[in-house]
């Protein structure tokens, strides 16, 4: 739809502290996106700034800053670890005769290399066209306005319309088979509710071990792998615990920190093995020093998906790779319900009080009393 800059896949990445405590965390949790995406990192461009400039986002000292990087590295691809607009984009490429991408262009691209179910490509699809409307202006300027004149009279839509009034109509198409997949699992969950098996979805941050987890739970072999979005497409098995009662065990995307609104709404369909679970297992890397700030962002995609009020178990993962050894515990709260399983996933020790937890909150206990 429009002409951009061509790339290849040496990278500059850059990132402004607009906070004045801002960890390192963030900066890792960026390359590993980079990574994730097949980009290979260069450099990393940094600098303090107080709000983002208008044009460029960043000033023009650090655009100079970013085009000298490119030039010695011979890179053609910018990433910025922030949200930039259209017109931010638009502008740095002109400026700097290459590709550049924002925080959501980069996560949507991850997220197009790891969906392989139709549901999943549905739904990345539904997030790109979301995404690449509020662009189309960058590639069509010189047609936004027709002129007049023999010749140069026009059906009376500008390109830029069209291609605006195609996109929405792409959009309506993949709602429409996005509905009838969300029945057909509607169905699957009335059946389940049927046959009165307890649900249970694994949650957590974007690279804790859910899917690691949920392999060594289940006997499974979902794709695991020690990167940012690993499992996009989510799987349901079927899982006994430690008494002999069956219980389904769906494993999910992985969530991750400044997650825009529309891409939540984008997965809604698979969100709903969320929204419908009677436990959350909330999955949480037990190495990360920013685990709690990890833990809050899980929370409030929770609560723009209304489930914020479902039981859950936090599983602490991990242990093994712990500084300082720790060894396999079950922590309860102060009513006495278990509250936090520290296990690893990948030794395949804990699993014992794993467990025995999901048998106390889902059989034993009073389910009105989980909710205090």
């Amino acid at each position: 739809m429009f002409e951009r800059p061509q790339s290849n896949e040496l990278a500059v990445l850059v990132h402004l502290h607009f906070a004045k405590n801002e960890d390192r965390e963030v900066i890792e949790e960026f390359k590993e996106l980079a990574l994730a995406a097949g980009a290979l990192p260069q450099c990393l461009i940094t600098g303090k700034q107080i709000k983002p400039s208008a044009h460029y986002f960043v000033g023009l000292g650090k655009v100079e800053e970013i085009q000298a990087a490119l030039t010695t590295h011979q890179a053609k691809l910018v990433l910025f670890n922030h949200n930039l607009s259209p017109s931010q984009e638009r502008n740095l490429e002109k400026r700097l005769q290459c590709r550049v991408l924002g925080r959501i262009g980069l996560i949507l691209d991850i997220f197009a290399q790891r969906a392989h179910s139709f549901e999943g490509k549905l739904q990345v699809k539904l997030a790109q066209l979301h995404h690449t409307a509020t662009r189309l202006v960058r590639g069509w300027t010189h047609l936004e306005r027709q002129r007049g004149g023999i010749g140069l009279r026009g059906p009376g839509e500008t390109q830029l319309e069209t291609d605006k009034r195609l996109i929405q109509q792409q959009i309506k198409i993949i709602k429409k088979r996005l509905d009838k997949v969300q029945k057909q699992r509607a169905q699957s969950q009335r059946a389940r509710r049927k046959s009165q098996l307890r649900h249970i979805s694994l949650i957590g941050y974007t690279n804790t071990g859910k899917s690691t987890l949920f392999n060594a739970l289940t006997g499974a072999e979902v794709f695991a792998a020690d990167q940012p979005f690993a499992t996009l497409d989510p799987s349901i098995r079927r899982l006994r615990t430690i008494d002999g009662k069956m219980v389904v065990l769906a494993d999910t995307v992985g969530f991750i920190r400044q997650l825009p609104h529309h891409l939540v709404e984008a997965f809604s369909a698979t969100l709903e093995e969320t929204q419908q679970a009677d436990l959350l297992l909330h999955v949480v890397d037990a190495t990360r020093q920013d685990k709690m700030d990890r833990e809050k962002e899980v929370n409030k995609v929770l609560q723009q998906i209304q489930a914020e009020k479902i039981p859950q178990l936090f599983v602490y993962n991990k242990i093994d790779l712990l500084l300082a050894p720790a060894l396999p515990h079950l922590e309860r709260n102060r009513f006495g319900l278990p509250h936090r399983v520290w296990l690893s996933a990948h030794q395949k020790q804990g699993f014992d009080l794993l467990h025995q937890a999901i048998t106390e909150l889902l059989f034993t206990q009073n389910p009105k009393k989980r909710l205090i």
